[in-house]
């Protein structure tokens, strides 16, 4: 009953974040599921739950979703995914987490610093060149990231956040990607067999149990400003980073 429980907390908190953020389900639901679930059962879940609530969450983007602003992230993840698989067999995936966690939480905590003296400074932080090429190559980097370290969003995230779109637009192209991101995932499970019947168990207790904090999210979502929006993402995206560095630098240590 306990095991239960805490998969249910974790399931509708990791739910109601990622109904508000477009992402962020993995980075909620590992800090409780870890108490009780081995990896190899949490990983699954995760994509499960991230891919349940990102289906949720695509009726009410439908204003803001562009084709022509998620087609080069989506070619770009596809080349991607090999090229992490690729890499595996050449460098150890802890030392890229560590590198990735490095990354966001001292990029994204920056960010936030800067975006709260902007109106004093008169000027924002946007990136405005490289067009459908640059977004093809954050693509890329989102597909061998989930290829190498199964973390295929935190990228694309940031960049569709530095671009400086509107909410929506930003939302949809991330959603997009990592909706399928994670579908290519759950599919190379179900064909190399790691689908177990008690992951099945837990997939039938996780769907239901995100939905209602999904659409809570989701509702709270559409109240906030595309500024707003922007200072939220950033803060999940530095506490993800500050939540890889916490979980790798102890094996790195003990490796060096």
């Amino acid at each position: 009953m306990t095991l239960w429980v805490i998969i249910g907390i974790g399931s509708a908190m990791a739910g109601f974040v990622q109904g508000l953020a477009g992402f962020g389900f993995g980075l909620v639901s590992l800090a409780i599921w870890s108490w009780v679930l081995e990896p190899a059962l949490a990983v699954p879940v995760v994509v499960f739950g991230s891919l349940v609530g990102q289906l949720l969450a695509c009726g009410s983007l439908r204003e803001g979703f562009r084709w022509d602003r998620v087609r080069p992230f989506l070619l770009g993840g596809i080349v991607g995914i090999p090229t992490g698989l690729w890499l595996l067999d050449m460098i150890d995936p802890l030392f890229f987490k560590f590198g990735v966690g490095l990354l966001l939480a001292v990029y994204c905590s920056s960010m936030l610093l800067i975006q709260g003296v902007r109106p004093r400074m008169g000027s924002d932080p946007n990136i405005a060149r490289g067009g459908r090429v640059a977004d093809g190559v954050i693509g890329w980097v989102g597909g061998t990231m989930s290829g190498f370290g199964g973390l295929p969003g935190a990228i694309p995230t940031l960049w569709c956040t530095l671009r400086g779109w509107p909410k929506d637009q930003q939302r949809t192209v991330f959603q997009a990607f990592n909706l399928f991101m994670h579908m290519l995932t759950l599919t190379a499970f179900a064909i190399h067999g790691l689908l177990t019947r008690e992951i099945l168990e837990i997939f039938a207790f996780v769907a239901p149990v995100i939905v209602i904090p999904s659409l809570l999210g989701i509702r709270l979502y559409k109240r906030f400003s595309d500024g707003a929006f922007k200072a939220v993402v950033l803060a999940l995206l530095a506490i993800s980073g500050v939540m890889l560095l916490l979980s790798t630098a102890p094996k790195i240590w003990a490796l060096v």
